[in-house]
């Protein structure tokens, strides 16, 4: 009997469930199913916890009605998601308090410039995090201070907060667990990532009470057992996306890095039990293994990848994003016009929350062709800033392994590589975020007898080879470094009428 492992990966814009056959070593079936986001103001990021639950446990179902899950023994099922979106709940029936404010929301943007200094100084040295309004903590505190309601639950000791994997674990298991893993509790902006626990003095400043918070766990811990169309199935596996990506590449070694091109761009570098404390970039936890010591990961976070192209889409100037690349490659450059993808303000190395999106060097003769390929550029140059300050502090990089379903842009990843003068890899199974959760779960429950054995079933698909000279780098970089001047210096005037 074939022996399968359900993944789930509860992203920003849709929910995906794969059957990963465990002998086979690939998904035989795949469901997604698209995820609303709302935006009922400026910088409002939303999305509702109902409809993401009910998404998981459809694309789930789905899998386990599928002709190979019939046929197949159910060996376990791990979940990895996007991190940092935060909700709260019932802590007695799971019912939602608020809706998702998500990762890149940008209502809390005031609250953060408001901490002072020397807190933000704290902050970093304790969470390893930058302050933003991308991370959990404010979200939370903005929830207590506009959401009269919260406060009955409070004094009744039935608010949670967490972040999205808490939330499902807790209705998959009709409250018995309220739990998230060590990544996800590392974006927080609460946990101390040398102790591996929630900060009393962070706790303390953000008003958020350590019984509202899950407790937390290893990536690999079996949760429980649950039950889904009449099937017993083993809950084992959680981990943020962008750390599950970096283990389903199998960048197991210090200074294997991996770059995710989805909704945003995430670069995460392995540094081992080492935290490697950078200016503008993120120390987080890359992993935890039950028995085995703590994983760092040094990350860089570019907010608007996907969502740039998800952008066109919405002004009409492509229909899908498939047509991206035929539209690049048809000008043989972008005309001198240059996006600044801050949609959503700017993440690493910037860290401006007030930046906004930018389309200049517009003229009589710039078409649809040149304005798409300065956005597909644009996801290359973000990532550039942010590989230069990898590049200062890790050495040795020979190549960088992407992954993302904006990866399959062959223009993109030649531009990067070429950008980046670096080899760029791709890996034989694009499906590296919900790999992440299913090997997870496969080490946990034992079918996997150590990260060795995920190593040795990874495989190179394809790569790109850096193809200009210095000179014409050094002429791109220059002018998007203009563009991102004038983006930094961009203050919305709220006095200003429509």
């Amino acid at each position: 009997m074939p022996k399968y492992i359900i993944g789930v990966d509860e992203g920003t814009t849709s929910c995906r469930a794969g059957l990963f056959d465990v002998d086979k070593n690939e998904f035989v079936k795949i469901e997604q199913e698209s995820l609303s986001i709302y935006s009922p103001h400026e910088g409002y990021v939303e999305q509702d916890g109902d409809e993401i639950f009910n998404t998981f446990i459809s694309v789930v179902e789905k899998v386990l009605n599928c002709q190979e899950a019939k046929n197949g023994e159910i060996l376990g099922l791990g979940i990895t998601n996007q991190r940092e979106s935060t909700i709260c709940f019932d802590k007695k029936t799971g019912k939602c308090l608020s809706k998702v404010i998500g990762w890149q929301c940008r209502r809390t943007a005031k609250m953060c410039d408001e901490i002072p200094a020397h807190f933000k100084k704290y902050i970093k040295k304790t969470t390893g995090l930058v302050v933003d309004a991308y991370f959990s903590a404010t979200k939370m505190k903005w929830l207590i201070e506009n959401n009269s309601e919260l406060n009955l639950y409070r004094q009744q000791k039935n608010l949670c907060f967490s972040t999205l994997d808490s939330f499902l674990i807790f209705r998959l298991t009709k409250g018995k667990k309220f739990i998230t893993d060590v990544t996800n509790a590392s974006r927080t902006m609460l946990f101390d990532i040398k102790k591996l626990d929630y900060d009393d003095k962070l706790l303390k400043y953000f008003e958020i009470y350590r019984e509202e918070l899950p407790s937390v766990i290893s990536n690999n811990q079996i949760i429980d057992e649950i039950e889904l169309c009449g099937r017993k199935i083993k809950l084992c596996g959680l981990i943020g996306d962008q750390q599950s990506s970096l283990f389903g590449q199998a960048c197991f070694e210090c200074g294997e890095i991996k770059n995710t091109y989805g909704t945003g761009c995430f670069m995460l570098a392995n540094t081992g039990e080492k935290i490697v404390d950078v200016k503008n970039l993120v120390s987080t936890v890359a992993y935890k293994l039950n028995g085995e010591k703590v994983k760092y990961a040094l990350e860089g976070s570019v907010f608007n990848a996907g969502s740039c192209i998800e952008w066109l889409k919405d002004v009409g100037l492509i229909q899908s994003a498939s047509e991206t690349q035929e539209l690049a490659e048809k000008a043989k450059d972008s005309g001198r016009v240059v996006f600044v993808p801050a949609l959503t303000g700017l993440g690493a190395p910037y860290w401006d929350m007030n930046a906004r999106g930018l389309l200049i060097g517009i003229n009589r003769a710039t078409k649809k062709e040149h304005i798409v390929r300065a956005v597909l550029e644009s996801i290359a140059y973000s990532t550039f800033d942010v590989f230069n300050l990898f590049k200062k502090n890790i050495s040795n990089i020979s190549q960088i392994k992407c992954d993302g379903g904006v990866s399959k842009n062959d223009f993109l990843m030649q531009y990067q590589s070429d950008l980046l003068n670096l080899e760029i890899v791709i890996p034989q199974n694009y499906e590296t975020t919900l790999l992440g959760a299913v090997y997870m779960c496969a080490l946990g429950i034992g079918v996997f007898s150590s990260t060795e054995t995920i190593k040795n079933v990874w495989k190179k698909k394809k790569s790109f080879i850096p193809t200009i000279d210095v000179q014409t780098q050094k002429r791109r970089l220059a002018r998007w470094h203009k563009a991102i001047s004038r983006s930094l210096n961009w203050r919305s005037d709220e006095k200003e009428k429509n």
